[in-house]
This record gives structure tokens, C-alpha cells and sequence, in this order.
């Protein structure tokens, strides 16, 4: 059982951000190697780095397993380094890794879901690991006594001696720690910081991307908590080489909490001792063997004479911009902070209109109070704005998540399938992208299982290409964003569908008034399948209503829309933010309604003889040419008014999808942003959002607006 110490919630928070971005990109890197069946020198060292990186931080926080199965993993592709052309005779690499890479994020689930957490066994796949290493190893051409096992940087406790890689090459005479190019700094971290000896071992590992690690002190850091005492007091000495001094201390300088570093060894000091003999190494000090990266091959070939400035063969000039300014200007905030400091905006903006609309200040000539005002709200308007901005993330995360749906999808099913994605750069609030992840996974397996067809044959026989396409796209659109899933299937077969749900009792009317698109909703109905086996992804009739709910929690809404034997697409549309919008405010009697600018498209006065009535005395008005329906919200709502006459009262044109209809209030109040406020969780059983409500506000004078959920009002009309 892996304990979390009090005190390690932020490192946990760091390590299972971490991780998790390390493992997305694992995914994206193995998923583009096995479409192109290849892999590239630069991605097989990536992904050696990604394994590495996680061993050495999982080792960091106490979870042994991870440590040990990323372990597995980077032993195999320190073999598929060595000879590359390996990977194109084991295709059984890339579903070992994927199936580590879902462990893995199991296991930071089971760590996320409280204090209680207690280890997974993952003997069988380590096993599994160990099985794919040695079939690796069986295919190598060279000598066995060539292959040796990488070195395990991440846990220096206990080294391997230093003859022990086969690569053989007697250290140069005089020189210390590692050969006359190397240099070794004394770290000092701020105080009362904690944790020196884990902080000691990010600074290895941030310096281990540019530089080769020769030695550390003290060496047991990752396992040893007692070492921060000692680093505390003496500091933490780090002897490394392949890299300029300059760009060392750069490095280690910009490592979280360190305070001052200090050279006490360099190949110019060197130089005016090179006669003296040199000091044996400390005892609780561990030295390195060179690692056998293709970077540092080039420096053990290089001539003994090395410049005394340490100059070595420089990574990729891409690489050295990576390391530089980049990380500096980007921090990563906690979620939380980001909506408390949100909150604090909402509630500014409400005082602000509190202070302004104050009833005592009507009919006061107060230039400089309103000048001042003017000012503040602008000032106000521009922290909305730049908080906004800070919480809107691109799509490109879901997205690109679904690569590995499909491609687990493609292999199971034994359908050949091509996901496009479009608009992954448009950009929502994060905390609706959080809350698209189950949605986007269920239509894209709903899409490959229901939509795509069984067979190739069968596409070609339709006159359609033998590979199919799922295709996922973003685009942006007047405040909101609308997201599609579609493919080019076989389309929904209204009258199977329409069959089942009068098999299950489903239908509310004849089977004969239910129009097309009424049909093809029916399939986000809860309970509603049209499978009949139950299948690994679908056939127990849940999936596509929890699709809908999760997307209503989001403001948002989801229709269907498909042709038969041609496919079928799935549009989601859903607001940028949740917190903020612009609104209309208008009165209907003694109550106060907030109407989404975004869904009015005009309001405009009538006179009586301009309204038609059907024959169920149903209120309708013809703009330009077409008839709109008049729904009253005094009776809507039930509230008392004296505005009956539409003379008296105005409308508004309201629409959304392809819906309109015009809403009759006593009067427009004005245009406002107000701050989005849910309602009371004693109030979810009344079911207010099904009847036209999504939220409240507060107004200046204190008084409460209710927000008019224009979706669900229509719908339900």
C-alpha cells in the first residue's frame, strides 16, 4: 500500500499532471509509428525519455509497481534503440506499451480517488514485459555479450560497477569524476522548502535532458529521505559534462526552489593541479557509467584533448530553444485556484452593478462618480476577459484521445477506419473540455460500431471506398462552439429503430406521427439499443442518454442527423463559458427574466390586428414572410401581470438549431452581463431545466433574475 505523506498533495497534483501529459504523448508518438510502420530514431528516443521520466518520478512518490513497470518498458526500447529495425518484426510492442500506458492511468485514477489507496498487482504484465524484452533480445544478430542492460539513472543507490557496459574505453589519465571535461556544481535550495533530496533529484533530471550525469551526492536521494538533512546543510553536489558550464547553471538555476548554485570543480581548475594526485571519491558518493545515447558515443570517440571550456557536440539547436524561455513564461495552476479566482470575478462584477444601480444615486448629479464608474467597469471588463482567457484550452486534448479509441476500435472490430479531425485548435472554457471526454468517447464508438459497416465488401458493394472515415470537427459560432461526430456509414434505419421502441414500450404516440428526425433521436432515449448481442462496446442500451445528460450538464445540446446508407453526424453545440454571458434583461410582472443574447435575433412592438390564431387559438405573428408562434411567459410561468395587450408589451425572436418562436414580456429592462448562478441542489427534483430555466443571477439592487434556458423552453413548448 503506497502512502501519501502529509504535506505531498502538491507534488502528487505535479506528478499526476506529469504523468498524464507523458502518457498522451506516448500515445500520439506509438499511434503515429504504427500507421506509418516505422519508427523514427527521434521518436524511439522519446519514448525511451518518457519511460525513463516516469520510472524516475514514480519512483520519486513512492509507487513502486509504476516504478517497476516503466522499468519493463524502457528495458525494451533500450533494445529497440540499439537496433531499430527490431520493432518492424514485433508488431506486439505497440499493444504491450498501449495496454502499460492504460495501467498506468488506472493506477493515477485509483490515486486520485482518495487517501485509501492501495497498489495494484501488475505481475501479469510485467511478466508479459519481460516476455516482449526476451523475444527482442532473441533477435538480435550481434553477440549476446554485447547487450547491455540500460543504466538505471533513477535509482543510483546501487550502481552498476563501472566496467559493467561493455563499452570499453579507460578513463582518461587525470581526470576526475568522469574525465578533464566535466564539472561539478554545489546546489543550494531555499529555505524551509522541504523535500530537499526529491528536489535534488528534479535538478538531475532537468539536467539529464541536455547533459550527461556523471555523479551525485548524496547518491541515495530518490529512496532516502534522510538525505535532505544532509543537503540541507552541505548542499547537493552534481558533477555532469557534455554541456558549457554556462548552460549547466542555466539549467539548474531555473529548477523549482533552487536558490544558488556554486562551481567547485571545472576543467580549468584542473589544469594547475593536473600533477597533484586527486582526491579519492567520497564514500556515499555514486559515479555513473557513460550512457550509451548516440550524443554521448560521439563525446567517448571524441580526441582526449578536449578544449578547456568543455565545449562538446551540442544537442539540436530545436532542443536548446525547448530548454530556454519557453519553460520559463509557462507555469502550470491548479484548476481549483482558476475557479476561486473566477468566482471573485463574478462577485466583483456583481458589486459593481450593486454600487452603480444604486437606487439611492437616481436622480444625483455625480459627473465624477460616473466618470469614475465608466472607468471601472471597463477596468472590470478587461479582468473578465483576461480570466476568461486563462480558463480557455483547446479541443485538441479530447480530440486527439479519440486516436486511440478508434485505433483499439479498427483492431478489435477488423474495420478499416480513418479518423479525421478538424478545428482541434478551437477553444472552450476547461471546465466544459473536462466534461467532453465520455461524451466525444461514446459517439465515436457509437459512430465505428453502429455506423461503419460490418465489411469492406459490403462498403464496395454500396459503391463506397473500402476504408471508412470518422470525422470529428470544431467550429466556433456566435458565443458558442459546435462539435460534430459523423461518419460515412451505413446511417440509422428509422424503421428498425422505430420497431425497437415499440418493442420497449418507448413510443408516447402512433407509430405514424413520428416525423424522420423524431425517429432518429429515439437512439438517446435511456434503455434504447438496437443491438441484439451485447458486444465489449455497445448492446446494453446505455451510453448515448448519458451522452445527452452529460452534455445538458454543460449548457449544451445534442441532435442527430442522418440519411440511410450514407452516414450519420452528431452535433453538439455547447456554450464557450458557463459563468458569464451577456443578457437581456426584461420584466413580466413583478419578475425579472435574463434572455442569452446569443439566441435573440430581433425584438420589435405589434399591434393587435398583426396577430393570426389558428383553430386551436394558438397566437402566431408572420416577419418577412414567416409564421412564428407567441408564447406568452405570463402563462408560461404562471405570473400575475396587467400587460395582456400585445400593444402594450414587446416581443423578442428567439431561436436555436432550427427552431424559433417570439416570447411576450411587459418590457426590455436593457443588455447586462450578469454571473450565472446554479440552482439550489433541492431544486434538481422540480425538474426547472426541462421547463425553461437554467440558472439565476443577481441584479445591482440585490434582487434575483432568472435565466431563461431558451434550448429546453422551445423544446418543451
Amino acid at each position: 500500500m503506497a502512502k501519501i505523506e502529509p504535506g505531498m498533495e502538491a507534488m502528487v497534483d505535479m506528478y499526476i499532471f506529469e504523468t498524464n501529459t507523458l502518457l498522451e504523448q506516448l500515445d500520439e508518438i506509438l499511434l503515429r509509428s504504427e500507421e506509418a510502420n516505422v519508427f523514427g530514431d527521434d521518436d524511439i528516443n522519446e519514448i525511451f525519455r518518457i519511460m525513463h521520466t516516469v520510472k524516475g518520478s514514480s519512483a520519486m512518490m513512492g509507487f513502486e509497481n509504476l516504478q517497476i513497470l516503466a522499468h519493463k518498458g524502457e528495458d525494451m526500447f533500450f533494445l529497440i534503440r540499439d537496433d531499430p529495425s527490431k520493432i518492424e518484426d514485433a508488431p506486439f510492442v505497440y499493444d504491450l506499451v498501449f495496454r502499460m500506458s492504460d495501467l498506468f492511468r488506472q493506477e493515477i485514477e485509483l490515486i486520485q480517488s482518495g487517501d485509501d489507496y492501495e497498489s495494484t498487482d501488475f505481475s501479469d504484465t510485467i511478466k508479459e514485459l519481460e516476455i516482449g524484452a526476451a523475444k527482442l533480445t532473441a533477435a538480435v544478430a550481434a553477440p549476446a555479450e554485447t547487450a547491455a542492460p540500460p543504466p538505471d539513472v533513477s535509482a543510483p543507490a546501487a550502481p552498476a560497477p563501472a566496467n559493467n557496459t561493455g563499452q570499453a574505453a579507460e578513463p582518461e589519465k587525470g581526470a576526475s569524476k568522469g574525465g578533464n571535461d566535466s564539472f561539478t556544481f554545489r546546489v543550494y535550495f531555499q529555505e524551509g522548502c522541504k523535500m530537499e533530496n526529491l528536489r535534488s533529484f528534479l535538478v538531475v533530471n532537468k539536467l539529464k535532458e541536455r547533459a550527461e550525469i556523471v555523479s551525485f551526492s548524496p547518491p541515495d536521494i530518490e529512496t532516502n529521505s534522510e538525505t535532505a538533512n544532509i543537503i540541507m546543510n552541505e548542499g547537493f553536489k552534481i558533477t555532469a559534462r557534455g554541456i558549457t558550464i554556462d548552460e549547466a547553471r542555466d539549467i539548474i538555476e531555473a529548477a523549482p526552489n533552487v536558490e544558488s548554485s556554486e562551481l567547485i570543480d571545472s576543467p580549468e581548475n584542473r589544469i594547475s593541479a593536473a600533477k597533484e594526485t586527486p582526491a579519492p571519491q567520497a564514500a556515499h558518493e555514486v559515479t555513473l557509467p557513460p550512457a550509451p545515447a548516440p550524443s554521448h558515443e560521439k563525446a567517448a570517440t571524441a580526441p582526449t584533448n578536449t578544449p578547456a571550456n568543455g565545449a562538446h557536440p551540442k544537442p539540436a539547436e530545436a532542443k536548446e530553444q525547448s530548454s530556454s524561455g519557453a519553460k520559463q513564461s509557462i507555469i502550470s495552476v491548479n484548476l481549483g485556484k482558476l475557479d476561486e479566482l473566477h468566482d471573485i470575478v463574478g462577485e466583483i462584477i456583481t458589486t459593481e452593478s450593486m454600487v452603480i444601480a444604486n437606487p439611492e444615486l437616481e436622480g444625483l448629479k455625480l459627473e465624477s462618480f460616473f466618470k469614475a464608474a465608466r472607468e471601472l467597469k471597463k477596468l472590470t471588463d478587461e479582468l473578465q476577459d483576461t480570466v476568461m482567457s486563462i480558463r480557455m484550452v483547446p479541443l485538441s486534448g479530447p480530440f486527439q484521445k479519440m486516436n486511440r479509441i478508434v485505433r483499439d476500435m479498427k483492431v478489435k472490430l477488423n474495420k478499416d477506419v480513418e479518423l479525421v479531425i478538424e478545428g482541434e485548435t478551437t477553444e472552450v472554457d476547461k471546465s466544459i473540455v473536462d466534461n467532453l471526454n465520455d461524451p466525444l468517447m461514446h459517439l465515436v464508438r457509437n459512430c465505428m460500431d453502429h455506423g461503419i459497416e460490418k465489411t469492406s465488401e459490403e462498403r464496395i458493394r454500396e459503391g463506397k471506398p473500402a476504408k471508412a472515415t470518422v470525422k470529428l470537427a470544431a467550429v466556433s459560432s456566435s458565443g458558442e462552439v459546435i462539435i460534430t461526430v459523423s461518419d460515412d456509414g451505413a446511417g440509422i434505419d428509422t424503421a428498425k429503430v422505430l420497431q425497437k421502441a415499440e418493442a420497449n414500450g418507448m413510443l408516447l404516440k402512433a407509430s405514424n406521427e413520428y416525423s424522420e428526425r423524431e425517429i432518429q433521436n429515439m437512439i438517446l432515449l435511456p434503455g434504447f439499443s438496437t443491438n441484439d448481442v451485447v458486444t465489449e462496446y455497445s448492446g446494453r442500451g446505455v451510453g448515448m442518454d448519458v451522452v445527452r445528460q452529460n452534455i445538458e450538464k454543460c449548457g449544451g445540446t445534442l441532435t442527430v442527423e442522418s440519411k440511410h446508407g450514407q452516414g450519420t453526424s452528431f452535433i453538439i453545440k455547447i456554450p464557450l463559458t458557463l459563468a458569464i454571458i451577456d443578457g437581456m434583461e426584461i420584466a413580466v410582472g413583478g419578475t425579472i427574466f435574463t434572455v442569452p443574447i446569443s439566441a435573440i435575433k430581433s425584438t420589435f412592438r405589434v399591434t393587435n390586428d398583426q396577430i393570426i390564431r389558428d383553430t386551436q387559438h394558438g397566437e402566431m405573428i408572420m416577419i418577412r414572410g414567416v409564421c412564428y408562434p407567441i408564447m406568452r411567459l405570463h402563462e408560461k410561468f404562471n405570473i400575475q401581470t396587467d400587460v395582456m395587450e400585445f400593444e402594450d408589451g414587446i416581443l423578442l425572436l428567439v431561436e436555436t438549431d432550427d427552431n424559433s418562436v417570439c416570447l411576450f414580456a411587459d418590457r426590455l429592462i436593457g443588455e447586462l452581463q450578469v454571473v450565472v448562478k446554479p440552482f439550489p441542489n433541492y431544486l434538481s427534483r422540480c425538474n426547472i431545466k426541462g421547463g425553461g430555466l437554467s440558472g439565476c443571477t443577481i441584479m445591482g439592487d440585490g434582487s434575483i433574475s432568472l435565466i431563461v434556458d431558451i434550448p429546453n423552453l422551445i423544446e418543451n413548448y
